[in-house]
């Protein structure tokens, strides 16, 4: 097989892993990576804190698929040939071991995203991969030569390069205007929006609880059907927690449309309803009718939020179980399973900046990442319509499309 000239677009995470699974199929071959600014995986580096949240322990493929809010069923194929056992075995062979933490999230055993980094520097120096920063690309055009098919990219000073294929793996696509000349080749980009963050709350009193953390709860935003459960944190400007970055990334339209403005519903006892627990404050009553409400808290909250609650259904802390009265207990039922939260814009969770929407899924073959209108044309990472919910989702995504796209690369004939 001839040597071909291959050019990634991107220098991040999806960029670096395909252009690196290339060469192990084809070392000859003339392999650069075009980043537009002069940093090099940047979201790998400050990802999980600056320890780089590799992938998720979720060796099924069924339940890792359920973990994208987009893109789910376009993934199948390729996460059967490629998911989080393969990540794992790779790393491994290249001398990263991880580990994984009691939530599932997997980290490189050192706990430093320099291990990453370094490995796949140490990839790209074996195979000899050029990395150009500072290369913008402006216009990417298919052109005739020699019978067959090329690719013309024009660079932001003017300078243009050839390839015999492209893939393009620039991520999040929230300033798509710069690949307009995707659509002049006739892609269609679904409207990028952000997806994972947390919630400004209206209302400043919660607030005066930052830094409560909730083990179990349930947040929904009110008028979805989508809840999701899990810790809850309360921070000076609102609510955060995985559980509502779940739910950021469930609802991530929904939210785009409504303008980041409306409310969310809290659940501090999920495992109640209203009714439900209605029925179990009889018991609750008779168990710790001489106990003062205040020093009592029968479902593990933190005391904080447990005497915010009862303050604001207007119940004294001193009051006994057995002497309160029937509209203060009403009151505190309906704070327990159903706070409500007016919402008013949102906050960027730490580093794990993510969109949703991009390249059009059904413009795009599955099993190889290729364009189905621009053959030659290849895909990896988040400037696809797929995202994943925070906890290594979204970095196994880039593993896999990368090494999808690179398998096809490398089979050109």
């Amino acid at each position: 097989m001839e040597n071909k000239k291959i050019i990634v677009v991107g220098g991040g995470a999806a960029g670096f892993f395909c252009a690196i699974q290339i060469a192990e199929l084809h070392p000859d071959w003339d392999i650069s990576i075009l980043e537009k600014s002069n940093k090099l995986l940047s979201k790998v580096r400050v990802s999980g804190g600056g320890r780089c949240n590799v992938t998720h322990a979720c060796p099924d493929v069924e339940l890792l698929l359920k973990k994208y809010p987009r893109g789910a069923r376009f993934l199948k194929k390729a996460f059967y040939e490629f998911a989080t056992k393969n990540t794992i075995q790779w790393f491994a062979n290249n001398g990263v071991q991880l580990h994984t933490e009691k939530d599932g999230r997997m980290f490189p055993t050192t706990n430093n995203s320099a291990t990453i980094i370094d490995c796949f520097l140490q990839k790209v120096h074996q195979y000899k991969i050029k990395i150009l920063t500072d290369h913008e690309v402006v216009n990417v055009e298919k052109i005739k030569k020699e019978n067959q098919n090329d690719f013309l990219i024009t660079l932001s000073n003017n300078k243009t390069m050839q390839a015999d294929a492209i893939c393009l793996a620039t991520g999040g696509m929230l300033k798509s205007d710069k690949l307009a000349w995707l659509i002049t080749l006739g892609h269609s980009i679904v409207a990028p929006v952000p997806s994972l963050f947390t919630f400004n709350v209206v209302e400043k009193n919660i607030t005066t609880l930052m830094g409560v953390a909730v083990d179990h709860a349930s947040i929904q935003w009110k008028g979805n059907k989508t809840i999701e459960k899990g810790p809850l944190l309360i921070t000076h400007w609102g609510i955060s927690g995985p559980a509502a970055i779940k739910l950021s990334a469930w609802c991530a339209r929904e939210l785009a449309n409504d303008n980041y403005e409306g409310a969310i519903v809290i659940n501090w006892t999920p495992e109640y309803n209203e009714a439900t627990l209605k029925m179990e404050w009889i018991n609750l009553r008779m168990d710790f009718g001489k106990r003062e409400m205040g020093s009592k808290n029968p479902f593990n909250l933190p005391q904080r939020l447990w005497q915010f609650l009862l303050q604001e259904a207007g119940i004294v802390l001193t009051t006994k179980w057995a002497d309160l009265k029937s509209p203060q207990q009403q009151l505190l039922i309906q704070s327990l399973t159903r706070t409500t939260l007016t919402i008013k814009g949102k906050t960027t969770f730490k580093e794990e900046f993510v969109t949703c929407g991009g390249v059009e899924l059904s413009e795009i073959e599955a099993s190889t990442m290729e364009s189905k209108l621009v053959p030659g044309l290849y895909f990896a990472g988040e400037m696809m319509d797929v995202d994943g919910i925070t906890g290594g989702f979204n970095f196994q995504h880039a593993w896999t499309s990368g090494w999808t796209a690179a398998q096809a690369m490398g089979g050109m004939g």
